[in-house]
């Protein structure tokens, strides 16, 4: 996405000001803010020097989505093995949700995955998240599994979804 693409919320809410934003790759200038990101969206946040670590990993991919200044609205971060694809996290600040983001950002890992014919896309989530969870099966994401007790602060299960590519798996 080389443009800025202008969006507003989808359901209504408070009043919210037209945001436009382009998915760019993360770079060292953009950790601090998506390491805060991460502090603000998940019990047990990724450290800044493990996004370092991401950034310099050969399978390992995080694209963000910026505002005109450079400000993170949200990320996503993917790992790929072999024909695998693994999505780590998506996270959009709590006043950008609902807008499109992070859809935009998982269909950049979808349009990859097809692109590179892998397998398939997993992913786990919170038992509790519906939100996640209804824009994963939007997706095409299905439940496969549950982890019992896999997330803390507080405990709860973790439910795998995962999008197959290949008809053979389905």
């Amino acid at each position: 996405m080389n443009q800025f693409k202008p969006v507003v919320a989808s359901v209504p809410m408070k009043s919210v000001e037209p945001i436009a934003y382009k998915l760019v790759p993360m770079d060292r200038e953009l950790i601090p803010q998506i390491a805060q990101l991460e502090r603000l969206s998940f019990s047990l946040p990724w450290t800044e020097e493990m996004l370092l670590e991401e950034l310099e990993s050969m399978t390992g991919s995080v694209i963000v989505a910026v505002d005109k200044d450079r400000n993170v609205l949200g990320y996503a971060s993917i790992t790929v093995v072999l024909d695998e694809g693994y999505i780590n996290n998506i996270a959009v600040q709590r006043k950008y949700r609902r807008m499109g983001l992070g859809s935009d950002l998982l269909g950049v890992f979808i349009r990859f995955a097809e692109a590179q014919k892998l397998s398939f896309l997993t992913l786990e989530v919170r038992d509790t998240n519906l939100a996640a969870r209804s824009l994963y099966s939007k997706f095409g994401f299905r439940e496969v599994g549950r982890r019992k007790n896999y997330y803390d602060q507080p405990r709860e299960d973790a439910i795998l979804m995962t999008r197959f590519f290949k008809e053979e798996q389905v």
